[in-house]
Order: structure tokens, then C-alpha cells, then sequence
């Protein structure tokens, strides 16, 4: 399903009013009635207020209120304009419900008069803003959402909460925090970006006779990722097949007190479908993997002597993709050094088979972007913000000799995008950064973003809190590279991984409770994921 920023939608709702002949007024009686069953199916209350803007959201509401009204259920509107002051079609949708009968107040007279208004009314319906907003919430409107906020009354929100940028799911000085949000045609970045998809509380996404064609046009970039979808892209089990079908993986991770992250990158990869895993170890650390493989092989790399891999290991890695595995799959617990960064950037320029890059495979190679330019085959990152920002930021640069002062950085090396403003706009940088750099990228979190080199973009949002914890990033890189080595599309081992790995997470919440979720409980469940999908 497409999810559309508010630009987006407005010129679905043009497109269908102006050039295939729908009216304004029968899209905007069927979004009310859409909400009005929305009410009947999950309050079931008799007593309702409507709080409504001074335009279509506003509309909206009031044939909320109008139809509820029609069907016996007493029903207060509280506007917070002039009835001149209304806008489009919400002028005609005053008139008629004025002549219905419809109780239509000055929303002052709900700030006045709250406590005797609020203990007579179960429902409050919010149609306040809706879409469009593109200001801070200031004023008498303010004061209305923090009521609303404080009454405990249970809130259904018109498109989306009142207050809740449509495009970034950011806070624009007031909120509404709503129990469920009835939304049509498509859902918007703001329903399902923090803080915005907490507002919304539970979503619903309504028909209310958008053409399809304009619903899933090309040109509308973002999607969410659905169930339905991913089981189609599963990939298959042949019965004549053995496990050189399936793909052979080379992990190298793990070094001195981060062996873990190597074991469970390699236990999710088989449990992915993957075909054969080999863990590319530091040599000195040979006798520990040794003794815990046991589906998994191992491929033993020279090191530093100190538990962590030479530059020296470049040529026997390359030898080994070319003679044996498909994929390669690095970072997971390697550490960062002069070795490692050398590695990983040799490796990106010589390796003929794809690469997925994690952990400090990407803190190795912070804001040099230009290798990612001279990859021979496709590349998939997957950072968590902190290691977004290092991949954006130029790199620091090292310490120099400065005289009496002592030592000091050489040039500027400013940073210039931290995690905070990745995180205000996760879609749209990652996006860009895939464009830039011709790789797939994963940015993990909440909700975790994939873009690909063509500017598609998916939004994925199973998982759940319990799976902040040590490991999961391991397990989802294991997962990706599992997906890659049997499918060898880069964008559908993308997929697969992030929706699977979230739902197993879910699936063993279920069961352990999200205080008590640790990463190797995600690759135990990882089974179950087939079966929920089947």
C-alpha cells in the first residue's frame, strides 16, 4: 500500500474532483460516514461531541455530526471559527446540518463550560485540522487539544490527530492524542513516523471512492509493507534441490569480546533459508568458534594477534567469494581499526558478489561515500541512526602536532547531520542516500525505513520496543543476508528481512513479554514467521 505525504493526497483529491467529475461534497459525505461506522462498530455510545476546523476536516466532522444526529444520538458541535469564516465545502455542510437541527456552538463555549459538557458526552470526535497543517497549533486551538488531551474521554480523529504533521508525524506545538484515526484513500508518512503513528492511536484506512489507479500510481514512491505482499515474495523450496541452491554466505564478524554477534548473524542466516554459512574469524579466536559451530563452518583470517582481523585477510576473502560463496556479509562485532577500514573499503571495490554492511563494517567507513561508487556488485547497508550519521558526516580528521597548544584536528570536520535530524526525517534522508550512493539502505528504528538506488521506499512496522536490546541488529543483518543468498535481489532480501525479523520479535514478545526479549529469542522464532505467513 502507497503512503503519501499531504502534497501527494491533495493532488489525488484534486485529480478526482477536477478531472474525473467526483464533487468535493460526495468524497467528503463519504469520508464522514466512513468514520461514523468507525464510532458505531467501537463506541457504541449515544452521546457524542464534535470538534471542528474551519475547513474540509472540519466538514467532515460535521457530517459526522449530522448523521449521527439523524440516527437519535445527541450530538454538540463545537466550531472553532465564524461560520463566515469556513472554507470549501465545509460551508455547505454547516447549512445543512443547521437545518437538520444540529446543535452548532462556538468551540469558547466548550473551554467555558467543559465539566458539565464533557461528563454528558462518552465520544469526542476531532476534525479540528486534518492534513493540511504546515504551522505551529497556538491560540484558542491549543487550548481546545489540551482539553481533549486531559478529559480522558476516548477520541477519534478525523484524516489525522489534530496537531500532527502529515508529512514527518512531528508534534506542531499541540497534539491530539487519539484512541483510533479514521484516514482515506491512503495512509500518510505522519501515521506511521514517531511521534505521529503514537497520536494516531489504532488506524484505519478508508475507501471512499478514490480511483485505484490514482491510489497505486508509479509516482508515488512510499509504501508500506503488508503481509500479503511479503508472502509473495518468499523465497521458494524446490523439492528437487539441494543446498547449493540456496546460496552459500561468508559472515565476517566477531573479534575479541564480540565473538556473539558473529554466532547469531550466522544462526539467523540458516534459519533465513540460507544454504551454507561460513563466519570468517580472526585467526587467534579459531579455538572458541571452533568449539560452538555446528551447522555453520568456518573460515580462519589472519589477525592482529590481538583478537582482531589484519588488513592481511583481504586476499583470502576475495578468494574465497570467488571460488565458493555468493554473498558476502560483514561487520557484525569486527571493531573499528586502521585494518578493519581498509578492509572494508578494499572490499567494497574489488568484491564481485553482493555485500551487506553492518555495525562497524559502516562505522569503517563513516563519511567516505565515494567508495560506494566504485562497488562492483550491489550493497546493502543497514545502520541504526547513530551509524546513519556517520555514514552522512564528513570524516574526522586526524590529530596533528599544534605547537604549544598541544595536539588539535586537521581542517574543519564539523559534523553537519546528527541523529536528531535524521530521526525528524528518516524517509526522505534515507532516501537520498540510497539515490546518491547506488546502494540499498536499511535504516533501523522506529519505523524502519528501506530505500533502494531508484528511489522507492518502504516503510515497515513490525516489531516492537522489547527488541532494544543487544544482538537484534546482528540477527537482522544474519536475516538480510539469508534472504540475499537465495534470492540475490537485494531489495526483496531487504524486505523480507525487516518484516520478518520485526514479526518474530513480536511473536516472542508474545510469549516472553517485551522486557524479557533478548536477540537469540528473535532467531528462535524466526520458524514461526514461515508458518504465520502460510
Amino acid at each position: 500500500m502507497k503512503v503519501v505525504t499531504a502534497e501527494e493526497m491533495q493532488d489525488i483529491d484534486r485529480e478526482t474532483i477536477d478531472e474525473l467529475g467526483i464533487h468535493g461534497l460526495v468524497l467528503m459525505e463519504r469520508a464522514g460516514l466512513a468514520v461514523v461506522s468507525r464510532i458505531k462498530e467501537f463506541f457504541g455510545r449515544k452521546r457524542v461531541i464534535v470538534v471542528s476546523g474551519s475547513g474540509n476536516n472540519g466538514g467532515d466532522g460535521i457530517v459526522v455530526a449530522r448523521n449521527l444526529h439523524n440516527e437519535g444520538w445527541d450530538v454538540k458541535v463545537f466550531i472553532t471559527s465564524e461560520p463566515e469564516n469556513l472554507k470549501g465545502d465545509a460551508v455547505s455542510q454547516y447549512k445543512t446540518a443547521s437545518k437538520f437541527g444540529v446543535s452548532i456552538r462556538p468551540a469558547e463555549e466548550l473551554l467555558i463550560n467543559y465539566p458539565s459538557i464533557l461528563v454528558c458526552h462518552s465520544i469526542i470526535v476531532d476534525a479540528i485540522l486534518g492534513t493540511g497543517l504546515k504551522k505551529e497549533v497556538t491560540g484558542l486551538l491549543s487550548d481546545i487539544i489540551r482539553l481533549m488531551n486531559k478529559s480522558k474521554v476516548p477520541v477519534i480523529s478525523v484524516d489525522i490527530p489534530s496537531g500532527i504533521s502529515s508529512d514527518s508525524g512531528e508534534i506542531m506545538g499541540e497534539a491530539v492524542k487519539a484512541n483510533c484515526t479514521v484516514t482515506f484513500g491512503l495512509p500518510k508518512r505522519g501515521h506511521l513516523l514517531y511521534p505521529g503513528c503514537e497520536y494516531s492511536g489504532k488506524l484505519f484506512i478508508e475507501d471512499i471512492g478514490f480511483p485505484n489507479d490514482l491510489l497505486d500510481s508509479e509516482k508515488l514512491k512510499v509504501e508500506l509493507l503488508e503481509k500479503d505482499y511479503i508472502s509473495a515474495i518468499v523465497p521458494e523450496r524446490y523439492k528437487y534441490s539441494h543446498k547449493g541452491d540456496y546460496g552459500h554466505v561468508l559472515i565476517v564478524a566477531g573479534s575479541k569480546g564480540k565473538t556473539g554477534a558473529a554466532f547469531m548473524s550466522a544462526k539467523a542466516c540458516l534459519r533465513s533459508g540460507a544454504g551454507l554459512v561460513t563466519i570468517g574469524i580472526p585467526e587467534s579466536l579459531s579455538d572458541i568458534f571452533q568449539s560452538r559451530v555446528t551447522e555453520e563452518m568456518t573460515l580462519i583470517l589472519p589477525d592482529k594477534g590481538d583478537g582482531t582481523l589484519s588488513s592481511k585477510a583481504l586476499d583470502e576473502i576475495l578468494y574465497f567469494l570467488d571460488k565458493k560463496a555468493d554473498i558476502l556479509s560483514i561487520g557484525p562485532g569486527i571493531g573499528v581499526s586502521p585494518h578493519t577500514e581498509r578492509l572494508v573499503k578494499t572490499l567494497i571495490q574489488n568484491s564481485s558478489k553482493p555485500m551487506v554492511i553492518d555495525a562497524d563494517g559502516i562505522n569503517s567507513i563513516r563519511g567516505e561515500r565515494e567508495f560506494f561508487s566504485k562497488a562492483k556488485a550491489p550493497i546493502i547497508l543497514t545502520p541504526h541512526p547513530g551509524e546513519m550519521s556517520r555514514l552522512l558526516n564528513p570524516p574526522i580528521p586526524p590529530l596533528v602536532k599544534g605547537g604549544a597548544g598541544g595536539s588539535k584536528k586537521a581542517g574543519c570536520g564539523g559534523i553537519t547531520m546528527n541523529i536528531k535530524d535524521i530521526e525528524k526525517d528518516r524517509i526522505n534522508i534515507t532516501k537520498s542516500f540510497s539515490e546518491e550512493t547506488g546502494t540499498y539502505v536499511v535504516l533501523k528504528g522506529v519505523p524502519t525505513i528501506v530505500a533502494t538506488p531508484d528511489g522507492r521506499v518502504f516503510i515497515n512496522i513490525t516489531g516492537n520496543p522489547g527488541m532494544a536490546t543487544g544482538g537484534t541488529g546482528d540477527v537482522l543483518t544474519g536475516m538480510i543476508s539469508g534472504f540475499l543468498s537465495q534470492n540475490k535481489d537485494p531489495l526483496n532480501a531487504c524486505i523480507l528481512g525487516v518484516y520478518l525479523h520485526g514479526l518474530a520479535g513480536d511473536i516472542a514478545a508474545t510469549e516472553k513479554s517485551q522486557h524479557s526479549i533478548i536477540a537469540s529469542d528473535i532467531i528462535e522464532k524466526i520458524p514461526a514467521v514461515f508458518c504465520n505467513l502460510k
